[in-house]
């Protein structure tokens, strides 16, 4: 067994900090416990008990949710960044999913 990485991606930033869209990335390590690296101005790493206890404090009531990168096989959804179960979760929740620039 090896750690699983993931991305956090949110939909709507409530704090006005962390911006939308891909906002961390961490890994989950075979003891459940996980490293979580935040993006942007002020980067940080912290280490948590578990992904739970993290999307607790960081989930927003669902304006985040974890993507998983061994997933690769899956392709985002037509005309956004976003894989299949993000889609769902935006259509499920009402919420816009973020609005990335093309170059």
């Amino acid at each position: 067994m090896k750690p699983q990485t993931f991305q956090l991606v949110r939909f709507t930033d409530v704090s006005g900090v962390s911006g939308t869209g891909v906002v961390a990335e961490g890994c989950v390590f075979t003891d459940g416990s996980v490293a979580l690296r935040w993006h942007g101005d002020n980067p940080s790493t912290a280490v948590w008990p578990d992904l739970d206890s993290i999307l607790a404090v960081h989930g927003h009531a669902g304006a985040t949710v974890v993507r998983w990168l061994e997933d690769s096989d899956l392709e985002p959804t037509a005309g956004t960044h976003l894989l299949p179960g993000e889609v769902a979760h935006a259509l499920a929740t009402g919420r816009r999913p973020p609005v990335v620039a093309t170059a």
